[in-house]
């Protein structure tokens, strides 16, 4: 009877529509503000732009919170394409972004978020490995704080590295988790003081309202 069972949800969690609401459910899960409000008593859409990301969680935590909750960030994002199987592509690249989009516009957050990559290395690892790598890339940009340029740089080379590794269906799923990565870094958490096209090009290209350092 368990084993009927068992099998009965399996092949419910394999429905396309199942695979996209537990992509999305799962990516929700904001575990860096999690582990910030157990270890450090702080929202992270307190600190400073208001992203819940690893860059905030280290701030006011620590390198330790941040690797356990970096790789539940990185875990929950392979949920989606495992789900979907590696026979299924289009479905993997939805579940991908469904994920992405559940960490950047959490239903557990008010519609904040972070900006998309932790997710975004874990479905690529199980998809196209070379953008985890790509993405990974970006994030080295933190030793000389510069991380919201080396995000942007890392998201602009994910689908020309993918369409050169994987042909079309890897550059359609490196499209699937770029696209909301770039739209919440233009939306942000908070709308900018100033709505002018010199706002918007440095959120999209440094992650803040301002071209130099405030």
């Amino acid at each position: 009877m368990a084993s009927v069972l068992l099998t009965a949800l399996r092949g419910q969690a394999r429905r396309p529509m199942s695979v996209l609401a537990l992509s999305y459910l799962a990516g929700s899960v904001p575990f860096s503000n999690l582990v910030a409000h157990q270890r450090a008593s702080v929202d992270l859409r307190d600190v400073g732009t208001g992203t819940v990301s690893g860059s905030g969680l280290l701030e006011v935590a620590g390198f330790g919170p941040l690797a356990v909750a970096g790789l539940a960030e990185v875990a929950k994002g392979a949920v989606g394409p495992l789900l979907a199987g590696r026979d299924r592509p289009a479905l993997a690249a939805l579940a991908s972004a469904a994920a992405v989009c559940g960490h950047n516009w959490s239903i557990w957050l008010g519609g904040a978020g972070g900006r998309g990559i932790s997710p975004a290395i874990g479905a690529l690892l199980v998809c196209h490995r070379p953008g985890a790598v790509t993405l990974l890339a970006g994030l080295s940009f933190r030793a000389v704080r510069a991380t919201g340029l080396g995000g942007f740089l890392a998201d602009v080379a994910v689908v020309p590295v993918l369409a050169r590794t994987g042909g079309r269906p890897g550059a359609i799923i490196g499209a699937a988790v770029v696209i909301p990565m770039l739209t919440k870094r233009l939306l942000g958490n908070r709308p900018p003081t100033t709505r002018d096209l010199a706002t918007y090009g440095a959120r999209l290209v440094f992650d803040r309202d301002e071209w130099t350092r405030p």
